[in-house]
């Protein structure tokens, strides 16, 4: 687990993600677009694999956030549909391509923009190999530093469902590549 902490200083990437630049007076939609942004391409990019579709992932979850934004901006946490937003749009992607894989059309073969950075490849190669509900628990707590509980309302599940799916993916980790939990 130790390249997962190495990961979450130094994020995936193949080239830089930066939103464009404040401007004096940003607020609204804007300021939240560009506070957000690349931190959200980093998480979905470690969901996904690829810098490139968590980049478009990304953009696609604000642009949904934008067309609600009145209701959005006025939540507790609207950072949190924003998160809960990406969430489902990888979902609904991954299982997508699962449909393609099944009807034996073939998916577009996405390069390796992590082959450069050995511990990244090793981190990308172990989160592929846990189940998705397990990835998202050690993304969401792991990586981003959220709470059980904040992880719990992104995902739609009970705090300690987080827990177990973080101690089920820690320990299949352990066992599959050794390492301590520390």
């Amino acid at each position: 687990m130790a390249a997962l902490r190495t990961v979450r200083r130094d994020p995936p990437r193949d080239r830089p993600v930066t939103p464009p630049p404040a401007e004096p007076g940003d607020s609204g939609f804007d300021a939240f677009f560009r506070f957000h942004y690349t931190r959200l391409c980093q998480a979905v990019a470690l969901l996904t694999g690829t810098h490139a579709d968590a980049e478009e992932l990304a953009q696609e979850a604000f642009v949904r956030v934008f067309e609600r934004w009145d209701r959005v901006a006025s939540m507790d946490s609207p950072d949190g549909y924003l998160y809960r937003t990406a969430l489902n749009v990888t979902r609904k992607r991954m299982r997508a391509l699962a449909v393609r894989r099944r009807k034996d059309v073939p998916a577009p073969t996405p390069g390796d923009p992590l082959g450069e950075v050995d511990d990244r490849v090793a981190v990308m190669t172990m989160l592929r190999e846990l189940p998705a509900a397990q990835r998202e628990a050690v993304v969401l707590v792991d990586w981003l530093g959220l709470d059980a509980e904040t992880a719990g309302v992104l995902l739609g599940i009970e705090p300690g469902s987080v827990r177990t799916r973080l101690h089920r993916a820690r320990t299949t980790l352990r066992e599959r590549f050794g390492g301590d939990d520390a």
